[in-house]
Order: C-alpha cells, then sequence, then structure tokens
C-alpha cells in the first residue's frame, strides 16, 4: 500500500472513532489530526475539510459494503437466498456500526447531506444486482415471475424498498432487521418458487 493510502485510512480510521464517538458537529480537524497521529498541516494536505473527510469515509464504507453485496450475490444457495445475503451486507453493514452510536441519527442525516450521490449510487447497484439475481432466476426456472405479472426490474425495486423501510418502521420491526428481512424472502419464496 502507497505512503499516502495508508494515511488517508489512517484519517479515516481517527474520523469514523470520532464520527461515531461524538458526532459529526462535535468532531473537529484538529480532533481528527490529533487522533490520526498527524499535524493539522498534514491533514489539510489530504482533505480541505470535515466534510471531505466525512465523504472520504463515506466512500469507503460503502465501498466495502458493495464488496461483501457482490460476494453475497456470488455465493452459494439459490437466487433469493443470495439475495437476502447481499440485503443484509448492504443494509447492515451499512447501518448496524452507525446505529450503536449515541449520534447515528445524526450521522445518518449528516450522510443525507454531504454522501446522498455516493449512498445513491451504491443503492443503485446493489438494484441492478438483485434484479440481475431475480432474471437469472426467472430464466433458469428457479422462480417464476411472469405468473405474477412482474417483471424482475419491478420487484427488485419493491424488494430493495422493503429491506430499506425495515430501517425507518422503528421499534421493534427496525431492531430485528434481520428478521424482517427473513420474514419478507419467506414470503417471496412462497409467492415466487416455481
Amino acid at each position: 500500500m502507497a505512503s499516502n493510502d495508508q494515511k488517508t485510512r489512517l484519517i479515516q480510521d481517527a474520523a469514523i472513532a470520532l464520527f461515531s464517538r461524538y458526532g459529526f458537529r462535535k468532531t473537529a480537524m484538529l480532533d481528527i489530526a490529533r487522533a490520526a497521529g498527524i499535524s493539522r498541516a498534514s491533514l489539510y494536505l489530504s482533505f480541505c475539510s470535515k466534510e471531505e473527510v466525512f465523504r472520504s469515509v463515506s466512500i469507503r464504507l460503502h465501498e466495502a459494503a458493495m464488496a461483501e453485496v457482490e460476494a453475497a450475490f456470488a455465493g452459494a444457495g439459490g437466487a433469493l437466498e443470495r439475495i437476502e445475503r447481499a440485503l443484509s451486507a448492504f443494509m447492515l453493514g451499512l447501518t448496524a456500526p452507525i446505529m450503536q452510536s449515541p449520534h447515528g441519527q445524526e450521522l445518518v442525516d449528516a450522510n443525507t447531506a454531504l454522501a446522498a450521490d455516493i449512498t445513491g449510487a451504491a443503492k443503485a447497484r446493489l438494484l441492478e444486482g438483485v434484479s440481475r439475481e431475480l432474471a437469472r432466476a426467472a430464466g433458469a426456472g428457479e422462480i417464476g415471475l411472469a405468473a405474477l405479472g412482474v417483471s424482475s426490474d419491478e420487484l427488485a425495486r419493491m424488494i430493495v424498498s422493503a429491506a430499506d423501510g425495515f430501517k425507518h418502521a422503528g421499534a421493534p420491526v427496525a431492531s430485528d432487521h434481520p428478521a424482517q428481512l427473513a420474514l419478507l424472502m419467506r414470503l417471496l419464496a412462497r409467492a415466487l418458487v416455481t
């Protein structure tokens, strides 16, 4: 790994810890520099602002989640099992660490304000993957979409929207996201498996 990459990762690690502990608003660039063990000037050579650091962290977390999503899609099992694992990797991989922070909602709001494009691009990739898996499964006769009069794209949008909605549903649904996702996929299996 190049020295610049190591420095960026060190800064991101420090920022993740500080944002989780103190929230976005209360974390300053000086705090990030100190936690990373570098000077403030050195930090500013890599990032112009705290917002830029946050976007960099968001990119890193989304890339890690998407790597897990792709691994889930490439894994063993039926299409609906792979889709469930991919959705879980995406939703829980991104939200679980944030929601464990006492500043979770602030961090979600900061991500919406500063990195909605990053999240949107990742969700679009997830949606494409779910649609692709559904289309493959339908083509292989594993599931039947035609009988329900739905396309793989339409069903993918519904599945991703439902899974995303669990985290906004409030307790106990949001706190039991994996069980809700498993229930959704069991219901889909009953309707789709030929």
